[in-house]
């Protein structure tokens, strides 16, 4: 008797999934890694310091469990959340238009390119004394140093991304027949759009570093205030709640991802979704 060879479906079948499959090994070091920094910092704790100095992950824990359930830790976070996704949104929204424009058309470039080179070099905590006493210390004064932190991140990298399109790519538009314009839409802003996400991760980070210096001068309410008024009153379990909160909500999943972005592909794909067409 010949032997039946098994089908070829049967074959290339894949195996079954086993319980937690979806589990995987950089997960795992993932968490391990941060139960062994609570450990240590436990044991470093407890061993070298007075709780007063230097408190234990358990006495932060059951401060921080205090403030949440009297609204005060929420309230911090909240208003501070809220100064940063304001300035930042209003910074992007405005840096990413003009970085494509500076990118793409010369005299833009040449216009306003002086004027960038100057104004980024300029620490946005240099301008918090004088935002403060042109616009008070409320919120708009906050929500404009973060507008200035991000803007000037943002444009470099978009006008980096601008310069990176391969010539040849609207070479081969124009002699298709795309207008200026038409090749501003289907080539230069996709392959510009993982540079100008790169350049918004970057000012998310530096939005929050602002924000806290910014409420350590000038705020009644944040986690920079929170931070800086625990230091008078000697209570350095508050100041770490502060510390782990901002921490934590970096760690918290953002639309803006640190996998690498390949231009090319990104530009091709979503000209050819705009075309009508299928992307592969």
């Amino acid at each position: 008797m010949t032997e039946v060879s098994p089908r070829p479906a049967e074959a290339m079948a894949p195996a079954p999934r086993l319980p937690l499959g979806w589990i995987k090994r950089d997960h795992l070091i993932y968490v391990a890694s941060i139960i062994g920094l609570i450990v240590l910092w436990h044991l470093v704790a407890t061993t070298f310091f007075k709780p007063q100095f230097f408190p234990p992950p358990l006495l932060v824990l059951s401060t921080g469990r205090e403030m949440l359930e009297s609204g005060e830790l929420m309230e911090h976070i909240s208003i501070s959340l809220q100064r940063i996704l304001s300035g930042f949104l209003i910074g992007s929204a405005i840096a990413a238009p003009a970085g494509l424009l500076m990118g793409s058309i010369p005299v833009v470039r040449a216009i306003f390119d002086p004027y960038v080179q100057f104004f980024r070099f300029v620490p946005s905590l240099a301008w918090l004394t004088p935002v403060v006493i042109w616009f008070g210390i409320g919120e708009t004064s906050k929500v404009l140093i973060i507008v200035y932190t991000t803007i000037f991140i943002v444009l470099i990298n978009t006008m980096v991304g601008v310069s990176h399109i391969a010539p040849n790519k609207l070479r081969a538009a124009a002699c298709l027949g795309a207008t200026p314009l038409k090749a501003f839409i289907f080539v230069t802003l996709p392959a510009t759009l993982p540079f100008i996400l790169t350049g918004m991760r970057l000012a998310m980070g530096n939005s929050f570093a602002t924000v806290v210096a910014a409420e350590m001068i000038a705020a009644d309410s944040g986690l920079g205030y929170l931070i800086f008024n625990s230091r008078l009153w000697m209570a350095t379990d508050k100041i770490f709640i502060g510390i782990v909160c901002l921490g934590a909500l970096g760690l918290t999943p953002l639309p803006l991802s640190d996998r690498p972005l390949r231009p090319s592909i990104w530009a091709d794909r979503i000209a050819v979704r705009l075309a009508g067409g299928d992307a592969p």
